[in-house]
Order: C-alpha cells, then sequence, then structure tokens
C-alpha cells in the first residue's frame, strides 16, 4: 500500500491531477496494490479565504505519507509570488527535497526538433541552494551598511556590506552560495543516477568561467565523485549546452545542473521534447517526502473548458511510481501514453479532438491493456 497526498491546486492542476489518479488507479488495479489516496486543499482559494499558505499542520500531515502528488496552483487574484514561495518552495525546503527530475525525452511526432532525433535525458537540478535562496537585498547609498543573515540547515552566513556609493544611487543583490554538504549528496544522486541507467558519464553544467568561486567548488566535488564511482564526468558551460540540446541532443544522457542554470535548461528540455503538455518532474528527497507535478501551470485562462493535456500530469504520477519503487508500473504507464500519441487519442494541442477527460479514459484503458 502506498500512503499519497493528493494537491489538485488551482485551474488545470484540478482537471489534470483528476485523470492522472484515474491513470494510477488502473495500474493498481491491473498490478494489485493499493493507493491510499487523502486530498489536501492547498492554493489560491484556501488562501483567499482564509489567508493560509502551508501552515506546519499541513507539513504534519504531509509527513505521515510517502509522497506528493501536485496539480498547480497560481491564481491571477493572488499576487505572483505569493503561492509559490509560500507552497511550493516551502514544502521544498520544509522536506529537504534537494533534487529537481526533469527527463526529457524524444516524444515522436510532437518533438520540434528536424528529423529524427532520439534522445532520452535525465536532468537533475540541484533544487535548494545556488542563486535560489532568497540571500538578498538592496544597498542604499544612504545607509552606511546593508547587512544580511541567512540561518539554513546546512550553513549559517552573516554577511555585512558596507555602501560606498553616492547618495543618490541604489544597487539590488542577490547572492549564489552553494555547501560543500550541499553539492557532495546531488553529486552522489547524480552519478548513482547514471549507474543505475547504465549511462556512460554525467554532463556537468555550470559557468565557472565567470563565477569561479562558485562553480570552481562544484567542479572539485563533481571530479572527486567521477573518480569515486568510476564514471566520467563532462562539462559544459551552460550557454554552451543550451545550444548543444537544440543541435545534438542525443549525445546526453545524466545532465547535472545547479538550481538556476537547470530551471532555464529543463524548459529547453521541456520544449523540444514537445512542449509542457508533456513535461513532468520530481522534487526528490531520498528516503524521505517527495513531490511529482506536471510542469505547466495553472492556465486559468483554459480552466474547466475541457482542454487541458493531461499527459504531464500522468507521467508525473509514473515518475512518482517509479520512485515509490515499482519502475513495471512506470513503464507500463509510460507505454500506455505512447500507444495513446501513436492512436491520436489525445488532446487539441497534440493533434487530436479528445478532452481532458476523454484522454484520460483513454490512457487508463490501454493502461488495462498493457499486460
Amino acid at each position: 500500500m502506498y500512503k499519497i497526498v493528493v494537491v489538485p491546486g488551482d485551474g488545470i492542476g484540478k482537471e489534470v491531477i483528476a485523470e492522472g489518479v484515474k491513470v494510477l488507479q488502473a495500474a493498481a488495479e491491473v498490478e494489485g496494490i493499493t493507493l491510499d489516496l487523502d486530498y489536501m486543499e492547498l492554493g489560491s482559494d484556501r488562501y483567499l479565504r482564509t489567508g493560509e499558505l502551508l501552515t506546519d499542520e499541513d507539513i504534519s500531515f504531509i509527513r505521515q505519507h510517502q509522497a506528493v502528488y501536485f496539480g498547480a496552483i497560481g491564481d491571477p487574484r493572488v499576487a505572483p509570488g505569493v503561492l509559490e514561495q509560500g507552497i511550493l518552495i516551502k514544502m521544498r525546503t520544509a522536506f529537504d527535497q534537494y533534487v529537481n527530475m526533469r527527463p526529457a525525452k524524444a516524444w515522436h511526432p510532437y518533438t520540434p526538433l528536424k528529423g529524427e532525433k532520439n534522445f532520452d535525458i535525465l536532468f537533475l537540478r540541484e533544487n535548494t541552494e545556488d542563486f535560489y535562496m532568497g540571500a538578498g537585498g538592496v544597498l542604499n547609498g544612504k545607509e552606511a551598511e546593508a547587512k544580511m543573515h541567512l540561518k539554513r540547515e546546512l550553513y549559517t552566513v552573516d554577511l555585512n556590506l558596507s555602501s560606498s556609493v553616492s547618495s543618490d544611487e541604489e544597487f539590488a543583490f542577490e547572492v549564489g552560495m552553494m555547501s560543500r554538504k550541499g553539492i557532495e549528496r546531488f553529486a552522489d544522486y547524480c552519478f548513482k543516477a547514471a549507474e543505475r541507467l547504465g549511462k556512460d558519464k554525467v554532463t556537468a553544467v555550470d559557468k565557472a568561467n565567470v563565477c569561479t568561486s562558485l562553480y570552481g567548488l562544484w567542479r572539485e566535488i563533481f571530479d572527486a565523485k567521477s573518480e569515486q564511482y568510476g564514471i566520467p564526468v563532462e562539462y559544459m558551460y551552460v550557454d554552451a549546452m543550451a545550444m548543444a540540446l537544440v543541435r545534438s541532443p542525443e549525445r546526453f544522457g545524466v545532465v547535472a545542473c545547479p538550481n538556476m542554470f537547470g530551471d532555464i535548461l529543463t524548459d529547453l528540455g521541456a520544449e523540444i521534447m514537445g512542449g509542457l503538455g508533456v513535461a513532468a518532474s520530481g522534487n526528490i528527497c531520498p528516503g524521505g517526502v517527495s513531490m511529482f507535478e506536471p510542469v505547466h501551470g495553472s492556465a486559468p485562462d483554459i480552466a474547466g473548458q475541457g482542454k487541458a493535456n493531461p499527459i504531464a500530469a500522468i507521467l508525473a504520477g509514473k515518475i512518482m511510481i517509479d520512485q515509490l519503487g515499482r519502475p513495471d508500473i512506470g513503464n507500463m504507464i509510460e507505454w500506455a501514453v505512447k500507444m495513446a500519441m501513436k492512436q491520436k487519442k489525445v488532446t487539441a494541442d497534440m493533434g487530436g479532438t479528445l478532452n481532458t477527460v476523454q484522454a484520460g479514459d483513454a490512457i487508463a484503458e490501454l493502461v488495462r491493456q498493457a499486460r
């Protein structure tokens, strides 16, 4: 039995997660397993009604489960960043989900790349450090000094910045920080993934020719882990990597990225495989509570119209069941998605004629035929 928290969220999140659950339940029936699903209201409706985002009580409840299956959040009635910071980022931090996993593979004929390029990339993004830590501020020339204090599990930093600018100038700054412990545990995960998948290298992305301190430590640790695991590491500057993903994505297997560059490159990975309609991700805490979601947002402009493509949410469920120790079930779900694409049992954005519920029904029925 697998204990899972289901968070439909906002907009089309509610529609696509319903179809993802439908497909997971079909797979559970075929394989004779039990999914113990607890639904949880997180998102704009509750926030506007109560002012609550992710509370301590919510976190305690989630800790009683093995995974979170998440739809989407975002609502034009709520200022940008409020829900994202107060729910998604807080969840990643509270459960130490330090790996973001984003597969990118060629879903023919939906990939926009010319020719029959076959690629199967596993993007792994460090999810808690780098430039996304909220370590920043504004220097005002009228003040003698600006201070920043950051305290996290892995480090405590006090930073005093003396201002020497003239009184009419103001500067904003964002500090990128990575800890040895944080990089080491992330690199371990990357090399273990390459080992498990039979990949012949790990490609580590950075900008070490400019940010020499930050990514110098990154390279030092990846070199050491490469020697430890006996798997070569290939380094790519982020700008060169962006070009290579468009020209020759088939040359990559496991791609390890720091937080900010990973955020950008994984969206490029989503586009070359067919767009956000097929892009799924996992926020992973090895041995802890992980969270799985489609990459697309809440799309309030099409919510409730049956236009949403459920495949990304279904593939997020596939990643979740993989991580829960049943990759055989994940393979069954992926096969059903491929067959649905081949048979054009898809939504209009992929050239089909089905609505959201019909597309979910079709994939669930294909799962039942998978054996």
